[in-house]
């Protein structure tokens, strides 16, 4: 998970500001004009508002495209975006779903070109209003945007039309569509350039290509160690890093910075010497997750079998087991813990951080087994998703798979790329429609527990538990887990739920986990210096002898 989700990803960490939002407390926000918020449907939404509203009242919005911008019709997900501030543009202005986040309109668009006419109006799925005709009346800066990129699922993928930022005005009253035209092209991808210490990758995955039949590419970024180029006689072992939700392969660039503290750490006199590995988060879907998927394809496979051992021919790795380990938080914490558990002898040792959960029993606050509705609880409260470290909430399941259904396919989070979608793609099966089966109903929230099997598959309580006869010898001391106990995406039940397994697992777990007391969301208990010197002693430890 990052700050800003899969729309425009920053830091894993939460940083916690003082924007009030409505009773609900500090939110993390961009800076920005202040603006008048726009209401929200928390707490009592009507799902017959979201599902049937009646089509024809104002606004509407209607979208072209400008003359020469395409070479042929095109289709994809058409959003309207509405923000009440003047900057960043809306579509970067997108956030966390919360009281004064812009309004997102979504439909699916069929063959648009010059000529065409593509309607936004009631009819589409909308957030954070439960329809088009709750937006209040105000001044607005609206922007469209056509995601259509069938291989990175994100606003501003190469190839996606948008139009300028353009004020209008919201009236009731007034029952004139709006027009809105298409008229830039996010431009072709380009690898940044190559630094003294940093190269870019673009590499082509066979098994990925196979899976999703047409050319596909894993893009990372390598960090060579202080004097790479001193002695080429010299192997090192590698370290891969995966970072929080959508988190990309260029975040290398600002590890990297002159002046940064990593960059200071990496050069320094006492850190061990590794290749470090920056894997992308972004595919087709969102969010790959790096591993072995029905939706998102071998990524697992792709990475342990295609990418790394390149990256170690190419870089002069060890290229054996003993001397691969890896690192991440949030999102890259789950990876990391879910790749060291399936592929246990191609890695040595997992440090992770705020994993997402690691017990289904606990999917955030949600009993995937148990409970019958991802939104609200038995009693019929609305769930939450988000919390203060106080435990004041934030937002609801609801809110976030409200916006994850504006920006999906078919009106579906499971479709949005988003941080829900990017789970579902990976732990749910393939429908008949080529499409990840939700888990739950996108408006009603009600569970589907035709797929609880597929999901089980990627619980690592259950797979550890499961299978910790053999599992359990070759991961003895190998994961290593810090979380705050004020999380504030809940993750810390989860997380407890697998301790009370490794508690009492024969042979013993010699790993470890690590609270933090009131910490919230990307807490870590270790700084990046005492994480290389005790990934250097695992690979010391396990080298041949």
């Amino acid at each position: 998970m990052t700050l800003n989700r899969w729309l425009a990803p920053l830091s894993l960490c939460l940083v916690m500001t003082t924007v009030e939002a409505q009773g609900f407390g500090s939110l993390p926000t961009r800076s920005a004009e202040p603006v008048e918020p726009i209401p929200a449907t928390t707490g009592q939404p009507d799902p017959a508002a979201v599902t049937a509203p009646a089509v024809g009242l104002a606004p509407r919005f209607e979208v072209s495209v400008v003359e020469g911008l395409l070479d042929a019709p095109t289709d994809g997900r058409l959003v309207v975006i509405l923000s009440r501030r003047a900057r960043p543009e809306p579509r970067d202005a997108l956030s966390l779903p919360v009281p004064g986040s812009p309004a997102v309109l979504g439909v699916d668009a069929e063959l648009v070109a010059p000529g065409t006419v593509t309607l936004v109006d009631a009819s589409a799925r909308s957030f954070p209003i439960a329809a088009l005709e709750n937006l209040p009346a105000g001044d607005y800066v609206a922007q469209a945007v056509l995601m259509r990129n069938p291989d990175l699922l994100l606003l501003d993928a190469p190839g996606n039309l948008s139009s300028a930022p353009t004020p209008v005005r919201l009236d009731p009253a007034d029952t004139d569509p709006i027009s809105l035209e298409l008229t830039r092209i996010d431009p072709p991808e380009r690898l940044p350039d190559d630094t003294d210490l940093v190269r870019y990758l673009k590499v082509p995955s066979k098994l990925l290509s196979e899976f999703h039949g047409r050319p596909m590419f894993l893009r990372v970024a390598v960090v060579l160690p202080r004097d790479y180029g001193k002695d080429p006689s010299l192997r090192y072992p590698l370290r891969v890093h995966i970072g929080g939700f959508g988190s990309r392969f260029t975040a290398a660039r600002r590890r990297m910075a002159e002046g940064s503290p990593f960059r200071r750490m990496w050069l320094d006199d006492d850190t061990p010497r590794f290749l470090m590995l920056f894997l992308d988060g972004a595919g087709p879907l969102g969010d790959p997750y790096q591993v072995n998927s029905a939706n998102h394809g071998p990524y697992g496979d792709a990475i342990t079998q295609e990418l790394i051992p390149y990256v170690e021919r190419l870089y002069r790795g060890i290229g054996q087991g003993y001397a691969r380990v890896l690192d991440g938080g949030s999102t890259g914490g789950w990876v990391s813990v879910a790749l060291q558990v399936f592929y246990p002898d191609f890695f040595n040792g997992c440090w992770s951080s705020c994993p997402d959960s690691l017990d289904f029993r606990s999917f955030q606050l949600i009993n995937i087994y148990d409970d019958a509705n991802a939104y609200t609880t038995a009693d019929g409260t609305e769930r939450p998703a988000f919390r203060r470290e106080d435990g004041t909430p934030v937002y609801a399941m609801r809110d976030e798979c409200s916006l994850e259904n504006a920006l999906g396919l078919g009106g579906s989070w499971a479709m949005s790329g988003g941080q829900w979608g990017s789970w579902n793609a990976t732990y749910s099966p393939r429908g008949p429609d080529g499409r990840p089966v939700p888990l739950w109903d996108p408006v009603t929230g009600a569970i589907d527990t035709s797929v609880l099997d597929h999901w089980a598959k990627y619980d690592i309580r259950r797979v550890l538990e499961t299978n910790w006869q053999m599992l359990g010898p070759k991961l003895r001391g190998k994961i290593h887990i810090w979380m705050g106990d004020a999380d504030n995406f809940f993750l810390e039940d989860a997380l407890q739920r697998l301790e009370a397994f490794l508690e009492t697992a024969d042979p013993p777990f010699e790993g470890s986990i690590v609270y933090g007391a009131g910490e919230g969301h990307c807490w870590s208990g270790i700084t990046e210096s005492e994480m290389m010197q005790q990934m250097a002693e695992a690979v010391v430890s396990g080298a041949p002898r």
